[in-house]
């Protein structure tokens, strides 16, 4: 299994805060769906366009494999929802993790999780890499008042 981890971000809310707002995946979409065009790198607006989001799943492109659809399996209020993949190509899953730091902030990470060969990582290391790591900014682009 390979681990491709985005970096930590500090948020300016609880853990409890945070942890609320995004076990929910439907508010996640709609945070999305509020996110100025502007804040949006043009490479990515394709991408968020195309996210389609239930309570407890999140679907996106994947590219030459179609789309993937991650289901929530684990949450552990305040500090990690765990989602796995269903029909994926490959077995994967992805966490975010978040840490208190205070009262007003704490701090987040998203990992993935993807079992490949070993020879099939280089050609993929690089898109899931950069998947994790717009998961982390976008989590920096949400309200959580």
């Amino acid at each position: 299994m390979a681990n491709y981890k985005s970096e930590n971000v500090t948020l300016g809310a609880s853990a409890e805060k945070v942890f609320t707002r995004l076990s929910n995946l439907e508010g996640f979409g709609d945070l999305l769906q509020r996110v100025p065009a502007d804040q949006i790198p043009a490479d990515q607006r394709g991408m968020l366009e195309q996210v389609k989001v239930t309570a407890d799943t999140i679907s996106f492109p994947g590219g030459p494999v179609g789309d993937i659809t991650l289901v929530v399996t684990e949450r552990v209020d305040p500090t990690l929802i765990r989602l796995e993949g269903q029909g994926t190509p490959v077995p994967m899953g992805m966490a975010l993790h978040i840490t208190p730091i205070n009262d007003e902030a704490c701090e987040a990470y998203v990992d993935i999780d993807v079992k490949v060969p070993m020879m099939l990582a280089p050609l993929i290391g690089g898109t899931i890499q950069k998947m994790a790591d717009q998961f982390g900014r976008m989590l920096r682009q949400i309200p959580f008042d």
